[in-house]
């Protein structure tokens, strides 16, 4: 794991309740994707890491910010306040999404320059991806896809 670079105190905070919540859940809970769900706090962070990079372009920067605001928007598709921590299978659903096109156009070093989570993060945003079209169905996930392309 890479070392976590400092985050305002307000990131900060959303990063540990995140990694807090899912954690308390999977003790509790067996869950299919619980390994996936454990990257939520990761993907947050690399996020807001390459926002802050003076080196990600602006046109990036925007979906970034937007898939960042979803983390922390408390009604989404998959609402946290409902569902506990299975609400964040969305958000980490759409920042893969937007990852991936980060690194499809964009700079990979960048990515794994700010990764602070364990693994090989491509890795991660493709089995990611590829469980979004199970765990939403393929309509409902290409609905989202559609969506963050407008």
């Amino acid at each position: 794991m890479h070392e976590v670079k400092m985050m305002d105190q307000e990131q900060q905070d959303f990063y540990r309740k995140i990694r807090r919540e899912i954690r308390e859940f999977l003790d509790k809970k067996n869950f299919e994707y619980g390994h996936l769900l454990l990257l939520a706090p990761d993907f947050f962070y690399l996020m807001v890491q390459l926002i802050l990079d003076k080196r990600t372009p602006n046109e990036k920067k925007l979906r970034l910010g937007l898939a960042v605001a979803y983390f922390i928007m408390p009604l989404d598709i998959i609402p946290e306040v409902i569902f506990g921590p299975l609400g964040y299978m969305d958000d980490l659903a759409i920042a893969a999404y937007v990852l991936n096109d980060f690194i499809n156009y964009g700079d990979i070093t960048l990515v794994e320059e700010h990764w602070p989570g364990e693994g090989d993060v491509l890795k991660s945003i493709q089995n990611i991806l590829m469980v979004a079209d199970n765990y939403f169905g393929k309509g409902l996930w290409e609905r989202i896809k559609r969506k963050i392309n407008s």
